[in-house]
């Protein structure tokens, strides 16, 4: 398999991915990103950073395929069912088995949906009836964030206990939860079972199934003049075909990073450029495994900063930066200039919560050469190629952005 031939295949989109061996299966996983994900594989380091499982079953394989979703969350879904339709290898171990995540749906009068590890799955089965299980998920933190998204649009019960007549009975965030919309605000047992047969459908995979019967109900609670349940339901279908899932991608991103070592060292290196105050720009340059990654640079057009400062356009630029969380974060981030571009950009990431990416900047003297390196001196040491690397690209691209930007403002 060839990384150059299989990445441009793959799109910069959500979805789920199959290592093959002919026709058989060896390993499924779901990406943010399909095609940053995969080309993951065929860095230098994999067997450092995956094991040496992963090396072995990247012998075997012979190619790769994928299935694109809308979502990080309907990625997150299709990898569990199909992990549990086709069990590869290379995916699961029994002790894997154990520590990974099911959500079972109980059978009661008003079904609560739970999470329950695999190590108590069988256990849990006997002692409470379960209408639906699904699983294996392997990604507990982002299966909790999932939860959370699906609980917004269909709001349910999670209780320890099952949902009696005595609702008090259940403690007291029962009355609190109905009231910031996470539990069903009625207690209809007719309607709360149509919401629970919805979160079946969705957590089967079937999404397409599920928009269409909730059109047929808004147009059935329309015709009724229900028009209070008919906005309800639409609700639900614009929150359904509108998924927003940035917590599931923040999940992913900071989950590289607790993880043995990243996929690839990612330094990102951040400049501003302007003339006398206009046409001021921000850019972000990519530095991967030592080598630019130029298909990953971008560009802001500073707005909200006022004409010259520099440190406000900075923080501008930080700041619109890390609101893109589908962009895999950085391993190290460096910027251009002192001590006080230093702080202000340390600020901006305090207030992001930014704090677990190093930080570093370039001094320059007055010919515009790097004169010192300033942040964690070790980390200074053992990436100063990259970091050099990246402070050069970030401000090549800066000034060839800003004279682009500066003609045009020309000529219009």
């Amino acid at each position: 398999m060839e990384k150059g031939r299989i990445s441009k295949k793959l799109p910069d989109a959500p979805g789920v991915y199959f290592f093959k061996k002919g026709k058989k299966v060896l390993y499924i996983g779901k990406a943010t990103s399909l095609r940053s994900r995969v080309k993951s594989y065929f860095s230098k380091d994999i067997g450092e950073v995956r094991g040496p499982k992963i090396v072995k079953m990247l012998e075997e394989a012979s190619s790769i395929s994928f299935e694109q979703t809308d979502s990080v969350l309907e990625a997150l879904i299709l990898e569990a069912n199909l992990i549990k339709q086709h069990q590869p290898l290379y995916n699961t171990d029994e002790k894997d088995d154990k520590s990974w995540n099911y959500v079972v749906i109980t059978e009661e009068i008003f079904p609560r949906v739970l999470l329950v590890r695999g190590r108590n799955l069988e256990e849990f089965v006997k002692k409470t009836k379960a209408t639906a299980t699904f699983g294996p998920y392997p990604h507990g933190g982002q299966l909790k964030e999932a939860l959370k998204i699906v609980r917004k649009i269909f709001p349910f019960f999670d209780t320890k206990r099952p949902v009696g007549k005595d609702e008090k009975r259940n403690g007291s965030g029962y009355a609190f939860n109905r009231q910031i919309g996470i539990y069903p605000k009625d207690s209809d047992p007719e309607a709360y079972a149509k919401t629970v047969r919805h979160i079946v459908t969705l957590f089967s995979g079937k999404k397409i199934a599920l928009i269409k019967e909730l059109e047929q109900d808004m147009k059935a609670a329309a015709k009724a003049q229900a028009f209070e349940r008919a906005q309800e339901i639409k609700r639900q279908l614009f929150a359904l075909q509108h998924i927003r899932d940035v917590s599931l991608i923040k999940t992913q991103n900071d989950a590289d990073w607790t993880r043995k070592g990243p996929e690839t060292f990612r330094v990102e290196g951040y400049d501003v450029a302007h003339l006398g105050g206009k046409s001021t720009v921000g850019v972000m340059a990519v530095i991967e495994n030592g080598e630019p990654n130029k298909g990953e640079y971008r560009m802001f057009k500073i707005r909200a900063a006022a004409g010259g400062d520099d440190y406000a356009a900075l923080t501008e630029l930080l700041t619109r930066r890390f609101a893109h969380p589908e962009w895999r974060f950085p391993n190290l981030a460096v910027i251009d200039g002192g001590r006080a571009h230093l702080n202000a950009a340390a600020k901006a990431f305090r207030a992001m919560r930014r704090q677990n990416i190093p930080l570093i900047s370039v001094v320059k003297d007055e010919k515009h050469r790097p004169r010192e390196i300033l942040g964690e001196k070790k980390i200074a040491n053992e990436h100063e190629a990259e970091i050099l690397l990246a402070n050069a690209e970030a401000h090549r691209f800066a000034i060839g952005r800003h004279r682009s930007s500066l003609r045009k403002s020309i000529f219009r």
